[in-house]
């Protein structure tokens, strides 16, 4: 018997369903695990229509299954890990950058977290059994960081074409924190044309703080961090891919700016985020990277080296 499909949800028409369907809401068990305010605005329908499917679609879907842990691990099988060209970086992440989650580096300006992530836009495209993806990225640009020169460098130090590595980097510059929000929506279409299995953001709360000024606007600014990681988090799972995310920290060590190595996003981010790397610069070039934050992964600390050719150590 086929399964039922969004569809067959009573009060869901053909354009509802489109509406749905490219909001990234692909199945029944989407909607059954959605609220009624966000299904509302999107769909563009009242919360008591929206309530009401949300309810047939609870009874239409296994809302309610448990599965064993030996199920969970057979699932935690299919994760990969992506290499940072740092054996002790690698070592510090567990094998890695993981796919199926959200992995972020926060530290101040010049810490190297920008160079973190172009590393890896280059390291998803080798083969597997070299700690590679082999797969497109995209990469959202919101500080206007990107520099495809120095993807040239890191290419060629590994003996990739860096012509070729470049036309599988996908990248958009966000202009605001509302276009980059698009922007992570539009990647789900991105995924579906090409293999993407890595989603940088750089940097993930650069707008979001410039515009939502004051302890007024806290609360909005939060609202709208929490769907943005949210979607972040979708995405890693329905593409078993890899999201890496730069952030920025407190400014000041007083009591107004709070403490200077604590990154910005608060509990929002700190919950939705599974691995956490702080980034601190130390002498010839070298960065001390210190995770503080993993599902299964003691903290510690690993030194790093950033050249010409990339990130190394």
């Amino acid at each position: 018997m086929a399964e039922p499909s969004i569809e067959d949800l009573p009060g869901v028409g053909p354009t509802t369903a489109e509406k749905l369907m490219e909001a990234g809401f692909t199945d029944i068990m989407a909607i059954a695990v959605c609220s009624p305010s966000v299904l509302s605005s999107t769909a563009d329908i009242g919360e008591s229509a929206a309530t009401k499917i949300i309810n047939a679609a609870k009874d239409m879907a296994d809302v309610g299954g448990f599965i064993t842990g030996m199920d969970i691990l057979e699932k935690r099988k299919e994760i990969t890990k992506l290499t940072t060209m740092s054996k002790a970086l690698n070592s510090l992440l567990g094998g890695g950058v993981e796919t199926q989650a959200i992995s972020e580096f926060f530290g101040e300006f010049g810490s190297g977290k920008t160079q973190i992530v172009h590393q890896l836009a280059v390291t998803a495209q080798l083969p597997k059994e070299e700690g590679g993806l082999e797969a497109d990225v995209i990469f959202i640009d919101t500080e206007n960081t990107f520099r495809p020169e120095r993807i040239v460098q890191m290419s060629a130090a590994i003996d990739l074409d860096p012509e070729e590595v470049l036309s599988k980097i996908h990248v958009a510059r966000a202009f605001n924190s509302h276009h980059q929000m698009l922007l992570t929506e539009k990647a789900f279409d991105v995924a579906k044309e090409y293999n993407i299995r890595l989603l940088i953001v750089d940097s993930l709360t650069a707008h979001f703080r410039a515009e939502f000024l004051g302890r007024g606007a806290l609360a909005e600014r939060q609202q709208k961090l929490n769907k943005h990681m949210h979607d972040l988090q979708r995405f890693t799972d329905l593409n078993n891919a890899a999201v890496c995310v730069t952030n920025q920290v407190m400014s000041k060590p007083d009591v107004f700016f709070g403490d200077p190595t604590k990154p910005i996003g608060g509990h929002i981010v700190g919950h939705t985020c599974t691995f956490r790397v702080y980034l601190r610069k130390s002498k010839g070039g070298k960065r001390i990277c210190r995770l503080i934050d993993s599902p299964n992964m003691p903290e510690g600390e690993a030194v790093i080296m950033i050249s010409e050719d990339g990130v190394r150590g």
